[in-house]
């Protein structure tokens, strides 16, 4: 029901562990490996990311053969066409030599993107750039296979300035300040110093350069390199990497921040973003699929051996709630079932604001992402009643008549399908913010769902800054003339930026802020909000395990129902006929339906690494500035 929130989403990383003609047998194709590639990045594409890049790396080839290939595309529908274009390069060459349709050695050294190893990606234009040199993976060539490197991943670093420095003082010159480029020639550089090392080391055990390329790619020790490299990282990450001779890695941020899964067995082995996709692609079980556990690193040498090994040591545990409830793929088990427990714990607040007249009620939701929390919802309205209704009965004892009790059991939560998304509107509005006009028939409404006297309950993922809540959703549905209008977000007020890959980075942008800031007005207490500022400026040249949230005391005044009573208030139209009222699931309610997941600190502030306080602190300082950009 909010505007749409962009993240960084959706990594995997296939590794076949036959030969390619093992899988022409078995499966009728060479090609194994790329459908299955298919397959996950198509199941991980879940909030329409706008960007999609896929790499193989051949395993044993000659020199002058082709090994590494890679695609990108920023088209609008990039995975389709990335895979459209590899489809006619595979079917163009075998349409010119038919008889070799079977010769699995030939399409090897003849076709690119068929490899033992692959890397796919799909994402959101960073900062707010989609251009095709913005798209995973990144690649850094060199003419020592071992020294070629493809990167790509779901992350976000919040000391960019800081590692672009460490690469200065390495001697490196980057071409740009950014994190995708300062993290991938942060593990070039130990990349590039461990090959030399090895080098030396083998040079005098009597091998020549040539003879020394295999014991290069059996002794490159992955744990170490990534250790080196991830060193002084903060921020959120699952980032995947390939080396040219065949090594691969993902690794995981200490705190957990980013999810990681992984699967394998003696055909294949596969991390991703997200678990139902692997599931899903291998038809393999729920309990087969392990979590990567934070601070560490799946690797897989170039001989198949599989290892998952500690690269950082572990920090307390914050992995990102905020995935559980909005981005991942709701077909998990666990996220399935936390998403219904939201909607069930939020149910008490929603029988306050109807005064517990569920009769002249109607419950419904929007987006089509908020089925399982009210699911979950409704179920609890469901518990709520039955217990009603025995107290009833119990009461009436032998009194009761067949009537009596028919009039009692037939109440029930009222359940309609209220507002339908007109996705070809969607499409042809989304780039442009004037039309507020065509923004308010985006959904279509059922006419006649409820009556005038009846209170409408609509539940979402979230409200985050609640401009198409204002602008349209709210207007749409007072069109059918309800009494009231509940909103109800599964998620808690969202106060704080992201810094970790999910594009909320601007404090203004917030509803919650917005009515703090007006409450703050209302009350006279302005006076608070210098304060903020000028501790945040003093904090600015602070070493970030010293700085603190202050924008924490901006809140604090004010009770959470004050805000969101507040908020209430600023998205409803002047002219709206409906009574509205916003409910926000409390934080302890989150963490009793998430209790694996507690990174909060959207709703909090309490951020998983030393980088967010920093983040959230520029972030009010932009604000105070009256500056329209990014904290970080």
């Amino acid at each position: 029901m909010s505007d749409p929130i962009k993240h960084e989403c959706g990594i995997s990383l296939i590794r076949l562990l036959k030969p390619l003609e093992y899988y022409k047998e078995k499966y009728g194709t060479a090609f194994y490996g790329v459908n299955k590639m298919y397959l996950m990045m198509e199941k991980q594409h879940n909030r329409g990311q706008d960007g999609a890049g896929f790499a193989s790396i051949k395993l044993d080839v000659e020199p002058g053969q082709r090994y590494i290939s890679r695609i990108r595309s920023a088209k609008q529908q990039p995975i389709q066409d990335i895979f459209s274009q590899i489809n006619e390069r595979i079917n163009t060459e075998i349409a010119q030599k038919p008889q070799l349709w079977d010769d699995v050695g030939y399409q090897k050294s003849h076709i690119p993107y068929i490899g033992e190893l692959l890397l796919g990606h799909v994402r959101y234009g960073t900062f707010g750039k989609n251009s095709i040199e913005s798209v995973h993976p990144f690649l850094r060539q060199n003419n020592w296979m071992h020294r070629n490197l493809i990167v790509a991943g779901n992350f976000n670093m919040t000391n960019v300035t800081e590692l672009f420095g460490n690469l200065v003082e390495l001697g490196q010159h980057p071409k740009e300040m950014a994190d995708t480029i300062t993290v991938m020639e942060r593990i070039g550089h130990f990349l590039d110093d461990a090959v030399a090392k090895l080098y030396k080391e083998i040079k005098k055990e009597g091998f020549n350069k040539r003879e020394a390329s295999p014991h290069i790619a059996e002794r490159l020790n992955v744990a170490k390199i990534l250790k080196k490299s991830a060193k002084n990282w903060d921020g959120g990450y699952a980032m995947g990497g390939m080396f040219g001779h065949g090594d691969a890695f993902m690794l995981r941020d200490p705190a957990g921040i980013r999810p990681s899964y992984f699967y394998h067995d003696d055909e294949i082995a596969v991390v991703a973003s997200e678990r139902p996709a692997i599931q899903t692609v291998f038809n393999v079980p729920f309990d087969a699929v392990q979590e990567l556990p934070p601070g560490h690193a799946f690797i897989i040498k170039k001989s198949g051996k599989i290892s998952v090994e500690e690269i950082l040591e572990p920090t307390e545990r914050k992995a990102c709630s905020f995935e559980r409830i909005y981005f991942s793929r709701g077909s998990d088990h666990e996220i399935y079932r936390e998403r219904k427990q939201l909607g069930k714990l939020v149910f008490p607040e929603i029988l306050k604001a109807i005064g517990d007249d569920l009769t002249h009620t109607v419950f419904s939701y929007i987006p089509n992402t908020a089925e399982t929390s009210f699911l979950g919802m409704i179920k609890e309205a469901q518990n709520y009643l039955n217990q009603k209704k025995e107290e009833q009965i119990l009461a009436l004892g032998n009194n009761i008549d067949r009537n009596d009790l028919h009039k009692i059991l037939d109440v029930r939560p009222r359940i309609e399908k209220v507002a339908i998304k007109d996705a070809k509107l969607r499409t042809f509005i989304t780039q442009d913010s004037s039309r507020d006009d065509l923004v308010t028939h985006v959904y279509d409404i059922s006419y006649g769902s409820i009556n005038n006297d009846d209170n409408l309950v609509i539940i979402d993922d979230s409200i985050v800054r609640g401009t198409t809540l204002r602008k349209s959703i709210l207007r749409m549905l007072d069109r059918l003339n309800p009494k009231k209008i509940v909103v109800v977000s599964s998620a808690p007020q969202i106060r704080y930026p992201d810094c970790y890959g999910i594009d909320m980075a601007k404090l203004e942008d917030f509803v919650a802020f917005r009515a703090a800031l007006a409450l703050h007005k209302e009350k006279g207490t302005t006076h608070i909000i210098d304060n903020i500022y000028k501790k945040c400026q003093e904090q600015v040249n602070l070493k970030d395990k010293k700085v603190v949230n202050h924008v924490k005391e901006f809140y604090a005044p004010f009770t959470t129902e004050e805000i969101s009573k507040k908020i209430g208030e600023l998205l409803s139209p002047k002219d709206l006929k409906a009574e509205v009222e916003i409910i926000y699931q409390t934080i302890a309610n989150l963490h009793l339906a998430c209790p694996k997941n507690l990174g909060d600190w959207y709703f909090t502030g309490d951020y998983p690494t030393p980088g967010g306080n920093k983040v959230v602190n520029r972030a009010f300082i932009n604000f105070y500035e009256g500056k329209n950009k990014r904290a970080y």
